[in-house]
Order: structure tokens, then sequence, then C-alpha cells
């Protein structure tokens, strides 16, 4: 991630945005259940907006910086923080009640690893559970922002397939501005 980037990522700007905006618009309506996976928490914004919300929350950071700080942030709270890879994840199956990721699936390099996250997330999940978040679609300013870093835009006009492929059912996508939101359920 570059300078600009990560800064972006850890502002009061972006908390405003996620807590606002993007976290409300993905998880309208939807009941969390008591054991939460959060895939993607890069600095935890959305990780103490979420906490609060869940008896237990699962944090898995790919980022072994970012995961020890956040570790050492939320020691003696209820979240759990994990440095480990999406696609390969550490959890039994049917561990989570939901799961969420919010503007980090683009962070993926391929999307044949976009798609693996998808299932492993659909492995963790309790039947019924349910996979919500959002992403950013295509523009300069997203361009710009992740100059010089990972970024494979996920298309909101396919994405539904994807999780289908998944395994997941119940399938929405709801596109707002510059940004998706999506939900699916584990039959």
């Amino acid at each position: 991630m570059n300078g600009f980037h990560r800064w972006l990522c850890q502002s009061g700007l972006w908390r405003r945005t996620l807590t606002r905006g993007l976290i409300p618009m993905a998880l309208e309506g939807i009941d969390l259940g008591t054991e939460l996976l959060e895939i993607g928490p890069g600095p935890g914004l959305s990780t103490d907006f979420l906490r609060q919300r869940v008896h237990s929350l699962t944090a898995l950071e790919i980022d072994p910086a970012l995961s020890a700080s956040l570790r050492r942030r939320l020691a003696g709270t209820n979240v759990k923080v994990y440095e480990g890879d999406a696609t390969q994840m550490p959890f039994e199956a049917g561990a989570f009640s939901a799961a969420v990721a919010f503007t980090m699936l683009h962070h993926m390099p391929s999307p044949a690893l976009q798609d693996r996250l998808l299932a492993e997330v659909h492995g963790v999940l309790r039947p019924g559970g349910i996979f919500a978040g959002t992403d950013s679609k295509w523009s300069l300013q997203f361009q710009l922002i992740h100059w010089n870093d990972t970024m494979v835009v996920v298309d909101p006009a396919t994405f539904g397939d994807r999780l289908r492929a998944a395994g997941f059912k119940d399938i929405s996508i709801r596109e707002n501005g510059r940004a998706f939101a999506f939900r699916a359920r584990r039959p």
C-alpha cells in the first residue's frame, strides 16, 4: 500500500465514510449474530464500529504490522486478531454467524484469489450465515489512490455470479455512487 493510501485508511475522513456510508449501506437490516469475522480490517476503523455490535469479533489481517498493531490496541476487548491469508483461513468450518469485508476485495491480486476468498468465507460460515460488505467501483480517483498498489477492481455486474459460484444464495448487489454493497447467505 502506498503512503497516501495507508494514511487515508487511517484518517477521520475514511472513518466517517465507513461508519456513515459504507457499513450502514452493507449491513442495513442484517442480524450479524454473535460470532462475526471481519476480513482485511487494515488499521481497524471498521473493527471499532463493528465490535460494539456483536458478542465476539474475529479480525483476519494479512499485513503483519497492521495485525500486530490491532492485536495490541484491542487486547482485552471482544476482538481476536489473527494474521493470515483470507484465501487459506485458519478457522474451523461453520465457525461464524456472519462475515464482512469492507473495501478490501480489490486488494486481492487476481480474480482467482478473490474467488478463493469467497469460497473460504462460504466454508467458515454456519448454515444461514451472512456474508456482506462493500467495495469500490473503478474511477480515476480510485486509480490514483492506488497508484503503485495492488488493485483488481471487482465488477458489481458479475459479482453476484461469482458469489453464486462459491455456493451463496439470496444474493443482493446494490450500487451507490463510487461503491457497491453486497450480501449473500450460505444455505
